[in-house]
């Protein structure tokens, strides 16, 4: 027979891993999702153009006001987290992001869908922050800490590349109105399993500055809105300065009030840190780089190679291979390497990868035009995009968990600015539509240098980030 003692003993033995095992499965499915509906969307533009009659405007619209809701609101969302509790935002913005994806589902209009993407985006901006927020309360600072971002950061970049591939195949069989239906059993899921499996973070007494948030948030939609609309509209367009002109004013304001608020919505002194600041830059090219890479390779093989939608999502399929092997391998690869040597060896994957992207033709191949090229970006930014998180979410002030996981995935706003610039490298080139893609993969390598460069500078000091007994990725 036996004793209760152990008894008591074997099922603490279980539950406890399982249960870790589960918060990060939380955690990752609700990083899925929110990345999923990046690229997702990008496929049922079609059909949702021929089902609701939207005009070419409105059908950018539909991708951008995701974008821009998430990128403005981040910061908000991660200052919420440290004043409100982390799990209670999490959980908040996941069932936001869940009814809202309902909503669309069911959208008759154009109207209705741009207000369902818009909600999205201000759940997954809520929900963002926290889920690393929660990883940085709930993991010890060490291996189990790494591994932890790994498995997440990893999740998110699956998200992305399986949206090309998942759409694709809901609208080979079904309707477009199921890349929004998906996310709904899913996010169910992830807030009736939030409640039991998550603890609630540290919580810090504040208030919430109010002009910090208007500012900040303000001045990233109108920075996002202006660079996103030069791209259909030429950099003199009128709007376009006006946008930019006012994004500046109120971003230069942000930096003013942040600097003398008494509670701020970020704190500057993050920035102040050598390492996270350079983390923050590396994610910011890494998003450009990587988002101008989908979108033109996305154009290349069914403008050129003649792919149907899940033809193409399939072609990026084998990056997922490399992601997540690269993902696996970081958390090892720090303590013994440190972060400037993983982020170089990421940025120069990346930078080959570019290269080889830049060689494309009419009568190119899977094997020789595409497969080569993802494999190698898939690696790169396994390494890059888990170290630099690692580095910015690392010795953080206590209550400025959520300030920090805001501030790193802010740095998504590279993807909607990368890909609006890189649109127009592509219209200036003056030859072939493969001669404008091959300058705009140009584009991607000067940013994968960039990248290169600032791990070369930035990190040449940085301390190897801890992680004591790290063996991979859970």
């Amino acid at each position: 027979m036996i004793e209760n003692g152990n008894v008591r003993f074997l099922a603490m033995a279980i539950f406890v891993p399982a249960r870790g095992t589960l918060t990060l499965g939380v955690l990752a499915a609700s990083q899925v999702i929110v990345l999923l509906d990046v690229t997702i969307i990008n496929i049922a533009l079609p059909s949702i153009q021929r089902d609701l009659h939207a005009s070419a405007a409105e059908l950018s619209w539909v991708v951008n006001a995701y974008t821009l809701v998430f990128s403005g609101l981040l910061l908000l969302g991660g200052r919420a987290g440290d004043i409100l509790g982390h799990r209670r935002v999490f959980t908040a913005g996941v069932a936001l992001f869940t009814v809202a994806s309902l909503v669309g589902g069911f959208a008759f209009n154009t109207e209705l869908l741009l207000a369902a993407r818009a909600g999205q985006g201000a759940g997954a901006a809520l929900a963002g922050p926290g889920s690393l927020a929660l990883i940085a309360t709930g993991f010890p600072e060490d291996g189990a800490r790494n591994r932890a971002y790994a498995v997440v950061t990893s999740a998110g970049s699956l998200g992305m590349m399986f949206g090309l591939v998942v759409g694709g195949a809901l609208i080979e069989w079904g309707t477009w109105r199921w890349t929004f239906f998906v996310n709904v059993p899913v996010g169910a899921a992830v807030v009736v399993l939030a409640r039991w499996c998550l603890h609630e973070s540290p919580r810090i007494r504040g208030r919430f500055d109010a002009t910090g948030a208007f500012t900040a948030t303000a001045g990233m939609t109108l920075l996002v809105y202006g660079v996103v609309r030069a791209a259909e509209s030429g950099w003199g367009d009128g709007l376009v300065v006006a946008a930019l002109a006012v994004a500046l004013v109120l971003l230069a304001l942000f930096v003013a009030v942040e600097s003398r608020a008494p509670q701020p919505i970020m704190s500057l002194g993050l920035l102040r840190d050598r390492n996270r600041a350079g983390a923050c830059v590396m994610r910011l090219l890494l998003t450009a780089a990587m988002s101008g890479m989908m979108f033109f390779l996305t154009l290349y093989a069914q403008g050129v190679l003649g792919y149907g939608p899940l033809e193409t999502g399939l072609a990026f399929l084998p990056t997922t291979v490399t992601v997540i092997a690269a993902n696996r391998a970081v958390p090892w690869l720090l303590p013994r390497a440190g972060p400037m040597k993983v982020m170089t060896a990421g940025s120069v994957l990346t930078i080959i990868g570019m290269v080889w992207l830049t060689q494309i033709s009419a009568t190119g191949t899977f094997v020789s035009g595409i497969l080569g090229p993802v494999l190698l970006f898939g690696a790169g930014h396994g390494l890059v995009s888990v170290a630099a998180t690692a580095m910015a979410m690392t010795d953080l002030p206590a209550g400025e968990h959520g300030g920090a996981s805001g501030l790193i995935q802010a740095m998504q706003v590279g993807g909607p600015l990368g890909i609006a610039v890189l649109v127009a490298v592509y219209e200036r080139v003056d030859g072939t539509r493969v001669q404008s893609l091959a300058g705009a993969f140009t584009g991607a390598l000067v940013l994968s240098l960039l990248m290169l460069a600032t791990a070369l500078t930035v990190f040449r000091r940085a301390p190897a980030v801890r992680a004591a007994g790290s063996a991979g990725t859970s």
